[in-house]
C-alpha cells in the first residue's frame, strides 16, 4: 500500500480528491509526544468508538437543532475506493470520511476538574481564564460544562490552552458556534454515559469547514479524546478510576519523564492494563450509544 500523505501523532491520512481516508494506528500519544511502544488493537477500538459516536449524533438531533454536519462516511472496507477496498489490514481501523478545510483550535469541553485544568485551577483559580468557585477538589464536578480551547499544534509540539476571547479574536461569530455545538454534544453524551454507569470528564472536538457549513471531524469521544471515569468507584479529591489514557500518563508522571522526546518505554504490563480499559469503555460506549 503506499505511503501515506500525512502522518498524525496516531493516525495516517490519505487524500482521494474530495475525501480522506482516515487510519487509525496503535500508535500512542501522550503529552503530545509519541511513545515507541504500539497499544495492540488501539487503532481498531478508537476507529470503531469514533464510528459508533458519529452514528449516535446523526440520531440525536443535535445536528438538525444546530445546522452542523460531521465528515464521517462509512468504517466498512467494501465502502472504501481502489485499492484500498483490497487492503485487509485497514479492516476495523480506518474510516472514510469528507474533506474539510480544518479550523485550527481544538474544542476542550470539561465537565469535571481534573489534568491540565486542575492544574490551572490550582495556580490561578481559574482555567482558561473561567474563574470558577474557591475550595474545588481533584475529580469535583464543575457547577456546569465549561469550554476551554486549545490551539492545535503540529506533530511534535504542545497544544496550549487559550483564553476563549483569543478563540473569538481568531474565528469571529464562529467560535461562539463551535462552543454551542461543542457543549451541547458535551451535555447530551454525559447523560447517555451516566445512565450507564460512566462519568465523562472532558473531552476535545475539531471541526472543519466545507462550502461554508461546519463539520465535526477528527476522532469522537474516543477514549484518547476523552477521560471517562468509573461512577461506581468516583470519589472527588484525588485521580479517578478511568478506561482511558489517563493510566498512562499517570504511569510516566511517576517516572518524572520531562514531557519531552523521548518518550519512555512502557512495560509489558501498562500496555496490556491500557488494552483492557480500552476494550472495557468501547463495551460500554457500544451499549449506550449503539
Amino acid at each position: 500500500m503506499r505511503e501515506p500523505e500525512y502522518r498524525g501523532k496516531v493516525r495516517d491520512l490519505y487524500n482521494l480528491g474530495d475525501r480522506i481516508l482516515l487510519v487509525s494506528t496503535d500508535r500512542l500519544s501522550a503529552f503530545d509526544v509519541v511513545f515507541p511502544d504500539p497499544i495492540p488493537e488501539k487503532g481498531i477500538i478508537l476507529n470503531q468508538v469514533s464510528s459508533v459516536w458519529f452514528q449516535w449524533l446523526r440520531r440525536s438531533g443535535l445536528q438538525q437543532e444546530l445546522n452542523f454536519k460531521d465528515h464521517w462516511i462509512s468504517a466498512d472496507r467494501k465502502d472504501f475506493p481502489e485499492p484500498f477496498a483490497n487492503e485487509p489490514g485497514l479492516d476495523g481501523r480506518s474510516s472514510l470520511v469528507k474533506k474539510t478545510k480544518r479550523i485550527d483550535f481544538e474544542c476542550v469541553v470539561r465537565g469535571y476538574i481534573a489534568g491540565s485544568g486542575w492544574k490551572d485551577y490550582q495556580n490561578s483559580g481559574t482555567i482558561c481564564g473561567i474563574s470558577l468557585p474557591a475550595g474545588l477538589r481533584l475529580g469535583d464536578k464543575l457547577p456546569e460544562p465549561i469550554f476551554t480551547p486549545a490551539t492545535k499544534a503540529a506533530v511534535g509540539d504542545h497544544d496550549e490552552n487559550i483564553g476563549f476571547e483569543v478563540m473569538e479574536k481568531s474565528l469571529g461569530d464562529l467560535a461562539h458556534r463551535l462552543r454551542e455545538i461543542s457543549i451541547a454534544i458535551f451535555q447530551k453524551a454525559s447523560e447517555l454515559m451516566a445512565a450507564h454507569g460512566i462519568l465523562l470528564c472532558d473531552t476535545k472536538f475539531e471541526f472543519g469547514l466545507l462550502d461554508d457549513e461546519i463539520y465535526l471531524i477528527d476522532e469522537m469521544l474516543t477514549p484518547d479524546s476523552s477521560r471517562y471515569w468509573d461512577a461506581s468507584l468516583y470519589e472527588p479529591g484525588k485521580n479517578q478510576a478511568g478506561f482511558d489514557k489517563q493510566f498512562i500518563r499517570d504511569y510516566v508522571e511517576q517516572l518524572g519523564w520531562n514531557k519531552q522526546p523521548p518518550a519512555p518505554n512502557l512495560p509489558e504490563e501498562v500496555i496490556r492494563k491500557t488494552v483492557e480499559l480500552y476494550r472495557e469503555i468501547q463495551k460500554r460506549i457500544q451499549k449506550a450509544a449503539g
